[in-house]
């Protein structure tokens, strides 16, 4: 989400390079409000940072750490948790000794780095925040799948933390722009536009970060390549680190999630993104795909919107489960995704939307990074369809509902069309506003121009999404 500049934010330091990451500012209230009493889990996709920003946290706010990954760590370490505890003094020895750190009460932050690979770890949580010597961070993937949690006990002394690919602002301070963002927070709660320089300035900054994405790596190539190339065949690796999770961890589900894996970019691509059963197979239903999309929108790999019947407070209480779209966690990687007939996106095609130089459904791209921005923001997705064979006036399809962080009686959900060009209607909007007048607020379109007020719809330049 978008926060003040003031705000303390983590500087992520890698060859002389820094990234700052909102996220560090939860871990710091975590430890300030928890004082050891509930453990902090970060959950998230792969590759979007959980790892460093936990160790680099630990390296700037503690006396020592120690970080156990379960991606490496051997028999030795894992057996002690099965026999010692019941015995943390001779449990933090061994571990003590094993790492070479010295343990410091209440100074001493203890990590379990991909703890779904061995959740007899994170059943573990339960006795050692009850000892309370130590504070302990865990960072995972595919966290909340059943898989990785049967016959454990899930801990209840263990606070959950979402965490997302860069956002926009963060891609700025990436690019060492500290400013740009003030400067669209103020137009935006004053609803004035930034005017052409500064509204070009911020629209060039948006279209770099269309492309290159929001995860770290692949940022961090670019920052300092400036090589679309290079940030592509970052990309690639992580869709190939994603594709081979869903093969070694999806279990039975696997090929119906790589099929709807790679159907995502021609979902999409379609005038109508709502997902297509049969597309993948011949009569297909929600159900029979229903744990699938479920292991995808858990692992974080894709953000999931679903249709609601009826725009008023209690969103999820008129959802229609059964008709959903599917959008990638991340828009760098659904572009690579998408493009992906050579097994490489030549530089070329990047540069021809960066200029806005190629045909194809732009539609597809803005979409997705809205989604990916609302989510960021800590909103659920959902949208609203409506198809009436017998009155075509009541045909309507609006791309995305959120509520007012304060409910009142009535007005309490704002309708969010996306245009991806500058000539567009909005027929859909108009008919619902007309329509459901009495639960609506202020009615959002968001486009590529500067932001504008008319006929009561507030037209917001796409950057300004994570205000919302």
């Amino acid at each position: 989400m978008c926060l003040k500049k003031s705000r303390i934010c983590a500087k992520i330091i890698s060859e002389g390079d820094w990234m700052r990451r909102k996220v560090y500012d939860e871990l710091i209230k975590w430890k300030k409000e928890s004082n050891g009493k509930v453990a902090l889990l970060i959950d998230g996709a792969r590759r979007i940072g959980k790892s460093y920003i936990a160790e680099q946290f630990a390296k700037e706010n503690y006396k020592s750490y120690i970080l156990i990954d379960f991606n490496k760590v051997g028999k030795d370490v894992k057996e002690l948790f099965d026999n010692y505890l019941d015995n943390l003094d001779m449990f933090f020895m061994y571990l003590s000794s094993y790492y070479k750190t010295d343990l410091y009460e209440r100074d001493t932050l203890i990590i379990f780095d991909e703890v779904q690979l061995y959740p007899r770890a994170r059943s573990a949580i339960k006795y050692l925040v009850a000892d309370g010597r130590y504070d302990y961070i865990e960072t995972g993937s595919l966290i909340s799948i059943k898989k990785n949690v049967e016959d454990i006990l899930i801990p209840s002394e263990e606070r959950h933390l979402n965490m997302y690919p860069m956002d926009f602002e963060e891609f700025l301070w990436a690019n060492e722009n500290n400013n740009l963002m003030d400067l669209i927070r103020k137009c935006f709660e004053e609803k004035k536009p930034l005017g052409q320089l500064m509204h070009r300035e911020a629209m060039d900054y948006f279209k770099q970060y269309l492309i290159v994405g929001g995860m770290p790596q692949a940022v961090e190539t670019y920052i300092k390549t400036k090589s679309f190339k290079e940030v592509d065949l970052i990309k690639r690796d992580i869709l190939n680190l994603y594709k081979d999770d869903i093969v070694k961890y999806s279990g039975d589900d696997s090929i119906k999630v790589q099929s709807i894996f790679e159907e995502i970019p021609s979902q999409l691509q379609k005038h109508e993104k709502r997902f297509s059963f049969n597309s993948m197979q011949k009569d297909a239903r929600y159900r029979d795909y229903k744990d699938a999309f479920f292991w995808l929108q858990e692992s974080m790999i894709v953000n999931i919107a679903f249709n609601t019947t009826e725009p008023n407070i209690g969103l999820r209480l008129n959802r229609e489960s059964s008709a959903l779209k599917c959008y990638m966690g991340d828009t760098g990687l659904l572009l690579s995704l998408a493009f992906d007939e050579k097994g490489l996106v030549d530089e070329e095609i990047y540069r021809k939307i960066l200029f806005n130089k190629l045909t194809f459904n732009e539609g597809m791209i803005m979409e997705n990074i809205v989604a990916q921005m609302l989510t960021a923001t800590g909103k659920k997705l959902y949208f609203y369809f409506n198809y009436d064979k017998q009155n075509s006036a009541n045909n309507m399809e609006i791309d995305f509902l959120i509520a007012k962080n304060k409910i009142t009686s009535k007005h309490n959900i704002s309708p969010i069309e996306v245009k991806s060009g500058k000539n567009y209607t909005f027929s859909s909007l108009n008919k619902f506003k007309n329509k459901y007048k009495e639960y609506l607020s202020t009615a959002y379109v968001l486009h590529i121009e500067d932001l504008r007020v008319e006929d009561e719809i507030v037209f917001l330049p796409v950057y300004m999404t994570c205000l919302l």
